[in-house]
């Protein structure tokens, strides 16, 4: 068994909580057992200790820390628990910029731990669907434009806050390139839009684009344009099964418990930094 402390308790943690009180029947994630939990706010906890970071990184029960805080302070709590020998189960994204990842990820190697950072759009059937329908077409352009409200402090700059659609297009394309990217803002109406060009190996170009204000629905829009059709529209799927933070739970107890293979690993540590690498060229060329 792992015992685990899940740091920060808003939707995240406390999703991550009742998943692990609440495991899937036959899965990985059963290996996983609450010790507790650590907040800043004082909690009425019924079934799991509130206890100090101090108190989690001693601890000899306690192997794994879930990070569920602002996207701020994700680099120096995966930090903290890597350096007392605790795997870590990260929120995306895992760092503010690509460097710090990379001495993270390379620390937790040294030291043989697995660094997990969640990805919950990519188990979505709606992705799953939109994969399937892109599957062996040829891209020509695409775009992808986000929509939604004003970011709360802490998320950090929109190329990482919003770094799960800009892992859609790797995931959907391949590996990409930064071109250009600028950054509107207007404060005193708590509006920012960021547009990202991207050009896939082939040299297709793609558009991603972050666009958040008050009022703004939440939303997902498409506009990829393929040699045999376009897609104008994210494929309806059901809802599945399985909970998004349930799945993500069991990809990482998997890894824990040696049934994720090296190159499996691989690929993924690959695709994230990949992605973080991205967000940092964005965010330069945008703050020029």
């Amino acid at each position: 068994m792992f015992g685990a402390v899940v740091v920060g308790m808003g939707t995240a943690g406390c999703v991550r909580i009742r998943d692990m009180l609440a495991p899937q029947p036959g899965s990985p994630a059963e290996k996983l057992t609450a010790r507790g939990v650590i907040s800043r706010r004082s909690l009425d906890t019924q079934e799991v200790s509130q206890i100090s970071v101090e108190e989690a990184v001693s601890r000899d029960d306690i192997h794994v820390a879930f990070i569920c805080t602002e996207n701020m302070l994700h680099e120096d709590n995966i930090r903290t628990f890597l350096q007392a020998g605790k795997h870590v189960c990260v929120e995306y994204p895992m760092t503010m910029n690509y460097n710090a990842a990379v001495e993270l990820w390379d620390f937790a190697q040294e030291k043989g731990l697995i660094l997990h950072e969640e990805h919950i759009e990519l188990l979505t059937e709606d992705f799953k669907g939109l994969k399937k329908e892109v599957e062996g077409k040829i891209l020509q352009e695409g775009t992808l434009h986000f929509t939604g409200g004003p970011l709360k402090p802490g998320f950090g700059f929109q190329a990482f806050s919003g770094i799960a659609r800009l892992t859609w297009l790797v995931e959907l394309f391949g590996e990409l390139s930064v071109t250009a990217a600028t950054l509107e803002e207007d404060s005193g109406k708590n509006y920012s839009k960021m547009t990202a060009k991207l050009l896939t190996s082939d040299n297709r170009p793609l558009t991603w684009i972050e666009e958040r204000g008050p009022g703004r629905p939440r939303a997902k829009n498409i506009n990829f344009r393929f040699d045999s059709c376009t897609l104008t529209q994210i494929p309806p799927a059901p809802r599945g099964a399985v909970g998004l933070f349930m799945q993500d739970m069991i990809h990482f107890a998997a890894k824990l418990v040696g049934q994720v293979s090296p190159e499996e690993l691989q690929r993924e540590k690959i695709r994230i930094l990949h992605c973080l690498k991205l967000a940092d060229k964005i965010q330069q060329l945008c703050q020029c």
